[in-house]
């Protein structure tokens, strides 16, 4: 079942819409000649822990310990994150490096 020209529109309206209120709306709400609420402040420095919390927790979630690899290859690289990145302390570096080792083991090594 196809979408009439009518729907169409509405969709690329609507689109556009939700597009344009993310992008417009914090510049609105905030703007740059007041400070940032305090509790913004807040969320911008525990939110990023916690979204990295959040993924450790959903990639480990259903590691069978006892059987196949053991989870070793997501535990390596959750450690190899952590140390290259209490290191350098380069976000990027750390993950696009726990990234690799993880693909490169799961594919050619176990």
């Amino acid at each position: 079942m196809s979408m009439t020209l009518i729907e169409r529109l509405i969709t690329i309206g609507m689109v556009v819409l939700g597009t344009m209120m993310t992008r417009f709306l914090p510049f609105i709400i905030f703007p740059s000649g007041r400070p940032t609420p305090s509790y913004v402040q807040y969320l911008g420095k525990v939110l990023p822990s916690a979204a990295i919390g959040l993924l450790v927790v959903y990639s480990i979630k259903d590691i069978k310990f006892v059987t196949g690899s053991h989870g070793l290859p997501e535990l390596l690289s959750i450690v190899l994150v952590a140390l290259l990145h209490i290191w350098k302390r380069n976000m990027f570096l750390s993950i696009a490096s726990g990234t690799l080792v993880y693909m490169f083991m799961i594919q050619f090594l176990l």
